[in-house]
């Protein structure tokens, strides 16, 4: 038997990986949040601009789509090209929190659980 209940796991090692993955998720988020993304629908007649944080930017709508007589069809594109911007808003932070993460191999907590 051993005194170390950790059997020889060394935690201070574990907690510096820790703080920087947390240093580097945030620098990956920090530039994923300043990245610029354009939605778009009807084939690029409606365009949105955001930023990887969500804070829009700018809409751009082409004049030969602007019907009056037909307001709804506008008002589906916009919805389309903000759901657009959205899914990659969405993917822009799936990627910075995967670019950290990736290749992590958490599995049995880097030995902490013995093998199994």
């Amino acid at each position: 038997m051993t005194d170390d209940p950790l059997g020889g796991f060394d935690l201070n090692s574990l907690l510096e990986t820790a703080q920087a993955m947390q240093s580097q998720l945030a620098e990956a988020q920090e530039a994923q949040a300043a990245e610029l993304v354009t939605g778009s629908a009807g084939g690029g007649t409606v365009e949105i601009d955001a930023l990887g944080s969500g804070e829009f930017q700018a809409v751009r709508i082409a004049a030969d789509v602007v019907d009056p007589d037909d307001v709804e069809m506008l008002n589906d594109l916009v919805l389309a090209a903000l759901r657009d911007v959205a899914t990659q808003i969405s993917e822009l932070q799936a990627e910075a929190i995967g670019g950290v993460a990736g290749g992590l191999d958490l599995g049995g907590l880097g030995g902490m659980l013995g093998s199994e």
